[in-house]
């Protein structure tokens, strides 16, 4: 059985601290065994690991978090690239192709689907390897795992089973999305199961939905044409037309920790960051990102949130509504990590002239290197804060230490690596200070010396 992780999301029920680039699952909220902070993916990919599950699995995500997981799971992290955001029936259809043209699995291998943030014990991932034998032993076309609800949730879909059949396999007459109240107590009475999100099918299964919509199976063909694709929901596009499915009950935790009032449940401390709190609080969190202090005083079952990209104050149970109001917001991320390390902006402004100033603050993590690169509507001016590393300019090479300005002037090619941890103020300047304003030489670096030695042997 192979196992495909989810990775996507636009980052906006845990604003301010998650965003475009930073989704909730890259926050690093929670405790791990040895009361290090950790993140959902840290936290999961490790679970997958002791379950025996690490080497059978693979990531789909799209272009703006592979950085980020890079940076939080290693350079090695197995990862297919979505070229675009097109929702999880594309992302899947994608990661099937892979699995199939470049790992070469067979038709008849068992794919488990699942998001890359649940928080669960390690017993999950243990029913997740029953999908295999539930597949194969009954002729379903999907498994689901459902869990054993322990409330009257409105806030998750639901699982609404027809008939037993053997070994606890469930038959699936319908589903049922995120209903109220009173109707999520009339599913429970008949045994009605949260959908977690997690599913398997055979991988011909998928590849058949493909031929279907006269796509081709192969990754390199589909690859280029993947804006092509459906933009829709696995379940809208397959779930909701397949007759046979069964699902397996699970009776362990589970939570989706995809808001704050849920997030905060989970958090071994109240206050993360500079924060002071009243002692006679309940049930009220902060977490600050940033160097200023945040004081709470007199508001129980409350939320504050601080980072680059703003601050939230809420109470627990308006928390989920976050996301209606931030779309009103606008703005680039303040704050993200790379495989290199990290940069969070400290100021922007745009003059009426139209010339644009952007200041950014960057943590180059030791033995690690930012891009050889050009840009063509911008200079700008490295001050090297603290550390030390080898910066090259125009395919000179130099050693740079704390102190060190570093002047580079439009369409100048430069690049840097920290021998140490390093920090850098960065000042950019000009027309149009934009990602998509950056031209790639070599992101390796024993590679970006191999030009610097080649230019110096060609003079």
């Amino acid at each position: 059985m192979r196992l495909v992780l989810l990775s996507g999301g636009s980052g906006k029920r845990l604003w301010p601290l998650s965003n475009d680039s930073r989704s909730k699952q890259f926050l690093k909220v929670l405790d791990n065994q040895s009361g290090v902070k950790v993140s959902m993916v840290q936290r999961v990919w490790s679970q997958l690991k002791e379950s025996g599950l690490g080497g059978t699995s693979i990531i789909a995500t799209s272009h703006a978090q592979v950085d980020m997981l890079k940076s939080q799971l290693g350079m090695d992290a197995p990862i297919v690239i979505e070229p675009e955001r097109r929702d999880t029936f594309p992302a899947i259809a994608l990661a099937c192709s892979f699995l199939h043209s470049v790992q070469k699995c067979s038709l008849d291998e068992v794919i488990a689907i699942l998001p890359v943030d649940p928080y669960v014990g390690n017993a999950f991932f243990n029913r997740i390897k029953d999908l295999e034998n539930a597949l194969l032993e009954s002729d379903a076309e999907l498994a689901l795992i459902g869990v054993k609800p322990t409330f009257p949730s409105e806030k998750y879909g639901y699982i609404v089973p027809g008939n037993v059949e053997e070994n606890e396999r469930l038959m699936v007459d319908h589903f049922k999305e995120k209903p109220n109240l009173n109707e999520a107590v009339e599913l429970i009475g008949k045994n009605a199961l949260w959908n977690c999100g997690v599913f398997a099918f055979k991988l011909g299964f998928i590849l058949e939905e493909l031929k279907k919509r006269k796509l081709p199976t192969e990754y390199e063909k589909l690859l280029p044409i993947y804006s092509l694709l459906p933009k829709n929901s696995f379940d809208y596009e397959v779930v909701e037309k397949t007759k046979k499915i069964i699902a397996l009950p699970y009776d362990g935790y589970w939570k989706d920790l995809g808001t704050w009032n849920t997030l905060t449940d989970e958090m071994a401390v109240k206050i993360t960051g500079k924060g002071v709190m009243s002692s006679e609080l309940k049930n009220s969190h902060i977490v600050n990102e940033l160097d200023i202090p945040i004081a709470l005083l007199g508001l129980d079952d409350v939320v504050v949130a601080a980072s680059p990209d703003g601050i939230l104050v809420t109470h627990k149970d308006s928390s989920p509504k976050v996301k209606e109001y931030v779309d009103r917001l606008g703005g680039r991320p303040m704050y993200e990590e790379r495989r290199w390390g990290w940069y969070r902006v400290l100021e922007y402004t745009k003059y009426p002239e139209g010339n644009e100033v952007l200041i950014k603050r960057l943590g180059i993590t030791a033995n690690h290197n930012l891009s050889y690169q050009v840009h063509y509507k911008r200079s700008e001016v490295w001050t090297i804060v603290k550390g030390e590393g080898v910066f090259v300019h125009n395919d000179q090479l130099r050693h740079v230490r704390t102190g060190d300005v570093l002047h580079i002037p439009l369409g100048d090619k430069h690049a840097i690596r920290a021998t140490t941890d390093m920090e850098v103020i960065e000042v950019q300047s000009g027309s149009q200070l934009i990602e998509e304003d950056i031209y790639r030489i070599s992101h390796d670096w024993a590679e970006t010396e191999e030009i610097c030695k080649e230019q110096h042997f060609s003079k």
